[in-house]
């Protein structure tokens, strides 16, 4: 049987692959030559990250894929209700790459707090004729402990950044319509652990009560962060965005921006992907990076051995 990792795969997930049996190719195909593609190779397994969709069109074209899978958690770039309806299984890794992403929002954030999004795009360009006027200007950092981070979605990455949110010493309070409460633990090197109860609380009063905000949500139809929600934070609030584009109104943040009710914000993913507007690229308060929340090294393992592990359960059951 053979596998397409056409977003790549580790080579852990390759092996454990390769050892059962599958024949792994990691060649990358175009997206309007992926139908063909798969139809002359007899394809059974389709793998992908964020970039490569996985539509109707492609479903009812290729008859011979089994499984489709998504090394990640969000799978809005698969039709997974109608591949499902036509007997294919939809896999994905949940679990794999969440502390890795919990990680990166607490890069923005002490970032953030001691401008290092800007004072790295400056220094290069004066920090040898301008030392002094750079060192006044990024003077007044401040520090995340005790301060109230609101976490927004506490599912397994909201849990792994409340974690460290803890850790550092920080309030933590949660908004989820689905979640009551959470027992976050926190391990220690030496064995020994914390276990504290987060209960969530409404919305509103998340927005209204915290000094920092994250969104760990899926993708929505409405903003989750637009102009009315913004109105009820404090001034000076910060916002993460490492979840998914489109839950922040982009127009309505960099506002709030230049007015200084937002002090400043981090985004890892944006509305128009994989072409970002150019007012947020240039911000001089927004902290950016490429999507790249599970892209560590560690998180690429667990994810292509947790496929492996599902591809192998799910097909070599079926021939037995």
């Amino acid at each position: 049987m053979k596998v397409l990792a056409n977003d790549g795969i580790s080579k852990s997930g390759v092996e454990a692959l390769e050892k059962a049996g599958f024949e792994v190719i990691t060649t990358k195909v175009a997206q309007e030559q992926l139908i063909p593609y798969i139809n002359e190779n007899k394809i059974d397994v389709i793998l992908v990250r964020s970039a490569t969709k996985v539509r109707k069109d492609m479903i009812d074209a290729c008859s011979s894929i089994k499984v489709i899978g998504r090394g990640g958690v969000g799978m809005d770039n698969i039709d997974v209700e109608y591949a499902r309806s036509k007997g294919l299984s939809v896999i994905n890794t949940p679990a794999s790459s969440s502390q890795s992403v919990a990680e990166l929002v607490f890069a923005h954030l002490y970032g953030g707090v001691r401008f290092l999004y800007d004072a790295n795009r400056n220094m290069p360009l004066e920090g040898e004729t301008k030392f002094a006027q750079l060192k006044k200007a990024y003077a007044g950092g401040t520090e995340l402990r005790g301060k109230t981070l609101g976490i927004v979605g506490l599912g397994r990455i909201g849990i792994e950044v409340a974690k460290i949110a803890i850790g550092v010493g920080m309030k933590v309070i949660a908004a989820d319509k689905f979640v009551d409460k959470a027992d976050v633990i926190v391990d220690f090197f030496d064995g020994q652990s914390v276990k504290v109860e987060v209960k969530t609380q409404p919305l509103e009063e998340v927005y209204r009560q915290s000094d920092f905000i994250t969104l760990h949500v899926p993708a929505q139809k409405e903003y989750v962060i637009g102009k009315k929600e913004l109105a009820l934070m404090k001034d000076g609030v910060a916002i993460v965005n490492a979840s998914r584009g489109g839950v922040v109104d982009e127009v309505a943040l960099v506002s709030a921006l230049d007015s200084g009710k937002v002090s400043f914000a981090g985004l890892d993913v944006f509305e128009n992907e994989p072409t970002p507007e150019i007012k947020i690229l240039m911000h001089s308060k927004i902290s950016l990076t490429p999507h790249i929340g599970a892209a560590t090294n560690e998180a690429q393992d667990r994810i292509g051995t947790e496929l492996a592990q599902q591809i192998i359960s799910i097909l070599k059951s079926e021939t037995v």
